[in-house]
This record gives structure tokens, C-alpha cells and sequence, in this order.
């Protein structure tokens, strides 16, 4: 869920050439020198940014895997599946030019494409909103709507290469999806050395799944939320905008990466007492 291009689109401020050579550089040099990832397998392909819960970026995971395809010439519709509170618009800068929505496709009022709301600086990047900010809709309306997006996305007269559905927590019926993969967010290093966080590798050995990218934590992601820019388009770049850049090429070449165990600092010895048990 849950991260270099081939070719720099113009961002917002547009960077001076030696800015962006240095960011192709940059791209690169994390990628082993290569500078477009392999895609792998039939397209379009869907994919479902999912969790247990809410609030653990899933999202900013949807915003940047759709931008960074973007950057690499793979067009890229994101789907925001919210119903009632969207909020995928704000972290790409298109709140205000959300005017029709899936939900106006299927009363009848207006086509798909013109749902679809294309990013200013991105050309292969468009997104759809499930409904208007506080809908009333039922449940059913956003799973069943879901289905009849991905499958009407890819029957369109110019499919996109990647549908990404920012799905809310606890909407998805996992039933028939085999390729799953994880994304470790917010990881900091410092705690995970103090035993107060779980590492990458222990969240993996857990629930047994591949993992797609492990993305630090990173003052500049409310930033970039407030900006409504995501991550990827930073320069020069974060943390976090790279390791989301990572997983997009993992995402691409159908990949997972490989968790590195931390060496765990000692912890002082604590008094005992019943509260020690809670650590």
C-alpha cells in the first residue's frame, strides 16, 4: 500500500536546467544508475491503497505513487474513493477544480472523461472523485461505485497505465487479490534503535507480506500538504519523496525490496513496579 524519471514535466516553480539535472542525477544514482524503470506486466492495472485504519498516510501514499508515474510518461488516473470526505484533491493542488464527480457519471449527467480533472503540471495525471465533499451515501454505493470505475477506466478509448484507488479504511474485500504488498511509513530510525518502534523488518516478518517501500518520517510531507504538491515533485528532493519515488519504480517493475535489520541500542535498566510492565 500502502518510493529516475525518464523525463522531467514541468513543475511548479519550473526548476533552472542545472536544478533539474541535478535531480536526474540524484534519481539515478538511487536507482543504480538506470533512468526509467521496466514496466512489468499487462496494463491498465489497478491498484488499492488500503489499511485497518485511518490516518497513516494513505492518501499521501496515492498522491505521490500517482505524480511520480506521472513524471515517468505513464499516465495515471487517481481515484479518490472517500465518499464525503475526499481530501486526494487538496494534497494535489485541485480542490477547486472539482466540479463533477463519479457519482454525476452515474445519475447521468455528464461522461466519465469529463469527470476526470487533469493535473496542471502533470499531462498523464487525472483524478476522479467518487462523490462531493459530505455526500450522503451509503457504503454500498462506494464499493459497488469502485467496481464499475476500475472497470470503466479500462475500457475507455485511452485506458491509463495505472488506476490508483485511495480506498478508505476498511472498505476493501480482499476476495481474488493475490499481489499484495506493504508500504512502512513514517519509520524512524531513532526510535527503532531504542526498541520504542517496530522496524521494517519486523512489521514484514508480522503479516509475512513483500514490502513495496519503507518511507521515513518527514517534516516536509505537511508541508507539501499544505502547498498541495506532492512529495515527488520536491527539488531537491526528501526522504520521503524518494523512498515514495522507490516504491513507484517497485510498483512499475512489479518489485519488492528487501528489509535490513537494525542493530537495537541497550536500554537502561528500569526500576521495577507495576507500571514498568507497560514499558
Amino acid at each position: 500500500m500502502a518510493f529516475a524519471p525518464p523525463r522531467l514535466l514541468p513543475l511548479p516553480p519550473p526548476p533552472p536546467a542545472s536544478a533539474a539535472a541535478s535531480t536526474r542525477a540524484v534519481s539515478a544514482r538511487h536507482h543504480g544508475g538506470r533512468t526509467a524503470p521496466e514496466l512489468s506486466g499487462p496494463t491498465p492495472r489497478v491498484v488499492v491503497v488500503t489499511s485497518g485504519k485511518g490516518g497513516v498516510g494513505k492518501t499521501t501514499t496515492t498522491a505521490n505513487l500517482a505524480a511520480s508515474l506521472a513524471r515517468l510518461a505513464l499516465p495515471a488516473v487517481a481515484v479518490d474513493a472517500d465518499a464525503g470526505l475526499r481530501n486526494l484533491d487538496l494534497l494535489l493542488g485541485l480542490e477547486n477544480r472539482v466540479h463533477l464527480t463519479a457519482a454525476d457519471v452515474l445519475a447521468g449527467d455528464c461522461r466519465l472523461d469529463q469527470a476526470l480533472v487533469r493535473h496542471r503540471a502533470l499531462q498523464d495525471l487525472h483524478l476522479l472523485c467518487l462523490s462531493k465533499p459530505r455526500s450522503k451515501l451509503s457504503l454500498a454505493f462506494g464499493s459497488k461505485t469502485l467496481t464499475w470505475v476500475a472497470d470503466a477506466l479500462r475500457r475507455s478509448p485511452n485506458p491509463p497505465a495505472f488506476i490508483l484507488i485511495d480506498c478508505p479504511a476498511g472498505l476493501l474485500e480482499c476476495d481474488g487479490i493475490k499481489d499484495i504488498k506493504i508500504i512502512v511509513n513514517r519509520v524512524r530510525p531513532d526510535l527503532v534503535k531504542g526498541e520504542d518502534m517496530m522496524s521494517a523488518l519486523d512489521v514484514q516478518e508480522m503479516l509475512g507480506l513483500p514490502l513495496l517501500g519503507v518511507v521515513p518520517e518527514d517534516a516536509e510531507v505537511i508541508r507539501s500538504t499544505n502547498r498541495g504538491v506532492p512529495l515527488v515533485l520536491n527539488d531537491p528532493p526528501t526522504p520521503a519523496g524518494l523512498a515514495l519515488e522507490q516504491a513507484t519504480w517497485r510498483l512499475v517493475e512489479r518489485d519488492a525490496m528487501t528489509a535490513v535489520m537494525v542493530k537495537e541500542q541497550e536500554r537502561p535498566k528500569k526500576k521495577g513496579g507495576f507500571f514498568s510492565f507497560f514499558g
